[in-house]
């Protein structure tokens, strides 16, 4: 298990143009490391390295540099959405987010923070960190873990506060629109002084994720296999439930409601089973093709 990072984005959360600006960057066989990188880009210095960490973050760029399919799909300018404006794009970046484990602390939300606390404070989130990485053994500045927690909480769900930057960051975080983090009224702490900001992310349905988007993610994962039963879609990493924070009924009706529409899915519902067959190969990136195609 590769060791857990968090750093890499100079305290910034992705923009919403950033991955086009990284993508035509490395297109046109730029460096992000060369000193007219922050003219090419049109941002600041730390800006830059900011959005080749969110590249790499989002499964777009490899280790080695290079352009992932996904990227080419999506962000070519004659991919089926450059600008990141249909928001399956944004649930199919999310996904890879915490999937791809770059940004160590989108995973460790998603896959375990979260099967602890439904309801959390920024100070809950960020003392599970320490003590999680003290467990595995590896030094992690606790300033560091910290900046990273307020970097996650305002991707998805900027604080409550008035004022031009936080309208800025209302404003300019790409994975806001997907509703997932929620901000609760504040929590006051044992002091009985010092109030802080509590936010949930709750198993729920989730209108506005696309059922493309919930196979692909399915097909995805490699320790699914042909039968997955509920509980392993509900519960297993990376799986469908956890990622998406959904609720058990919204999984059932999303894989009945794909299964009307496929002849090689089965949906099985025997004596208490219950799960999704796979009966024969499905191209993970043709289901994509067809959500965007459909989208006309």
């Amino acid at each position: 298990m590769s060791k857990l990072s968090f750093s890499g984005h100079d305290s910034f959360q992705c923009r919403n143009l950033w991955l086009k600006k990284g993508y035509e960057f490395v297109i046109y066989d730029k460096d992000f490391n060369a000193d007219e990188a922050v003219i090419e880009l049109g941002v600041g210095k730390n800006m830059v390295t900011a959005i080749r960490y969110w590249m790499r973050s989002f499964g777009l760029m490899d280790d080695d540099g290079g352009l992932t399919k996904l990227s080419s799909m999506i962000l070519d300018d004659d991919g089926f959405d450059p600008y990141l404006e249909d928001i399956g794009s944004l649930w199919l970046l999310h996904y890879h987010l915490v999937k791809e484990g770059k940004a160590s602390i989108y995973n460790l939300f998603f896959n375990r923070f979260r099967k602890q606390r439904v309801e959390f404070t920024k100070k809950q989130f960020k003392d599970y960190l320490v003590n999680h990485t003290e467990i595995l053994g590896e030094s992690h500045s606790p300033n560091t873990i910290e900046t990273d927690v307020g970097v996650f909480l305002k991707s998805y769900a900027p604080e409550r506060s008035k004022g031009r930057k936080y309208l800025e960051d209302q404003y300019s975080s790409l994975l806001m629109d997907l509703n997932l983090v929620r901000v609760l009224d504040a929590e006051v702490t044992s002091d009985k002084e010092t109030r802080e900001t509590r936010y949930a992310v709750r198993n729920e349905r989730r209108d506005s994720l696309p059922l493309e988007v919930f196979l692909f993610t399915i097909l995805d994962n490699p320790k699914f296999g042909k039968s997955i039963s509920l509980p392993k879609l509900m519960n297993d990493p990376n799986s469908p439930g956890v990622v998406f924070a959904l609720d058990g009924d919204s999984i059932v009706d999303m894989i009945k409601s794909i299964v009307r529409e496929r002849d090689d899915l089965v949906y099985k519902d025997d004596a208490g089973l219950r799960e999704l067959q796979i009966l024969k190969d499905i191209d993970k990136f043709q289901v994509i093709e067809e959500y965007y195609n459909d989208r006309g």
